[in-house]
């Protein structure tokens, strides 16, 4: 599993928030940055909310773009500025649910989803259940909520 230090954390986190900035803002979606990072250290594929359709997460999109079953994933980490969803539509599996059956061991994330559009997303928890890692960044909650002003205060 792809263990590094806090500053490497730190840095992964911002290229997430980084990508975070190029969402198309929407009324009724946050504005999500997400990067898979192997074992060595490099970057897998990224992805950001929306940019391949309207409904897709950042984790979705970052995950669509390695083959199914790709074993890099049992070592990699996936750096996402916000906590990966527990619920979706009837038809869209939500990113907690993807992540786990990708295999992917450890997600770091800079903020926990508040109850704006969900009453009580349950995706950190989801993970941790299923023996995924979750650490968080509190000091990169901030920078990870600037590209969803568009939603009004943030809590």
């Amino acid at each position: 599993m792809y263990t590094p230090d806090r500053d490497q954390d730190l840095r992964w986190m911002q290229r997430a928030i980084d990508l975070a900035a190029l969402c198309p803002p929407a009324a009724s979606a946050y504005s999500v940055g997400a990067v898979i990072v192997g074992e060595d250290g490099t970057e897998l594929a990224s992805g950001y909310s929306r940019a391949t359709g309207p409904r897709d997460h950042a984790e979705e999109v970052a995950l669509s773009k390695l083959p199914e079953n790709d074993l890099r994933l049992a070592k990699a980490t996936i750096y996402s500025t916000l906590e990966p969803c527990s619920q979706r539509s009837a038809d869209r599996t939500p990113c907690a649910e993807r992540i786990i059956d990708a295999g992917v061991p450890r997600v770091v994330i800079a903020w926990r989803e508040p109850s704006l559009f969900v009453d009580d997303c349950l995706g950190y928890e989801q993970l941790v259940d299923a023996g995924v890692t979750v650490d968080e960044l509190p000091e990169l909650a901030k920078a990870a909520q600037a590209s969803n002003t568009h939603l009004g205060p943030l809590t």
